[in-house]
């Protein structure tokens, strides 16, 4: 049940989604040469799996998934799941998460929608991530809100960090020689307005974003619950390692 249901609030939860998992994996290689980055297994279920599940969890019937690398074995993965239900955004070549988003927008409908990286590992905290994107969606106000993690906080992650974020949610981009307090989470909601005047073919979102920032539409969320980066064959032994001993303690409660 999602937290407008239990408050009486009107449930303001998207309808659609989609999930990126059209590339490489690079830094994952050799494991990614012959496997998908997203159904690299970690704490005992496929990365993808972590990200279509959360989405069920939220209510979502129908999410796209982009294909690129090895997109034969994703199909074959999500092949017959009924929640959500998973239809396909082929892409002949790399297009980025810009223009693998943009490629999908007749797929995701007028409003807006999630939009998770296929790689992306989280545990909610007292409320789902995904329903607290929701609920703090303003569409007057938002093209784009991030769900963000503390940098202190985020396992695995050894980067300088992503945004800075006022306090009412505005963000902007960590400067030069700054350790910003956030990284991006790999988890949002967008609006199709955002591509208005996007290019054509590959793009990153990184060019939305700025051009979000410069007109105040871009916000964020801090996570409250756990968050994990795979990015390295190692940092996957640690991140496996981190979410079966949380399992293991959860059991023993």
């Amino acid at each position: 049940m999602s937290a407008a249901s239990r408050t009486g609030e009107p449930d303001r939860r998207p309808a659609r989604a989609m999930v990126l998992a059209a590339g490489r994996g690079e830094r994952l290689r050799p494991l990614t040469e012959r496997v998908p980055k997203p159904l690299i297994e970690v704490g005992g279920k496929a990365m993808l799996d972590w990200a279509l599940d959360h989405l069920a969890a939220a209510g979502i019937a129908q999410a796209v998934v982009n294909l690129h690398h090895l997109g034969g074995q994703i199909e074959a993965h999500v092949t017959g799941r009924a929640r959500p239900r998973v239809i396909f955004s082929r892409e002949a070549k790399l297009l980025d998460t810009g223009g693998g988003v943009a490629a999908a927008l007749p797929q995701l409908g007028p409003g807006a929608f999630y939009v998770l990286n296929g790689d992306v590992v989280w545990l909610d905290g007292l409320e789902p991530a995904l329903d607290r994107l929701a609920r703090a969606w303003d569409e007057d106000e938002m093209d784009a809100l991030l769900l963000l993690h503390p940098v202190i906080d985020a396992f695995g992650y050894d980067g300088r960090g992503d945004f800075a974020m006022d306090a009412a949610g505005r963000l902007r981009r960590r400067r030069e020689r700054e350790v910003a307090p956030f990284v991006f989470a790999g988890v949002q909601l967008l609006h199709p307005r955002l591509f208005a005047a996007a290019p054509a073919g590959a793009f990153s979102l990184n060019l939305l974003y700025d051009r979000a920032i410069e007109a105040e539409r871009l916000w964020g969320l801090r996570h409250d619950g756990r968050w994990f980066h795979v990015g390295t064959p190692e940092a996957l032994k640690s991140v496996d390692g981190a979410l079966h001993h949380l399992s293991d303690a959860a059991a023993r409660k």
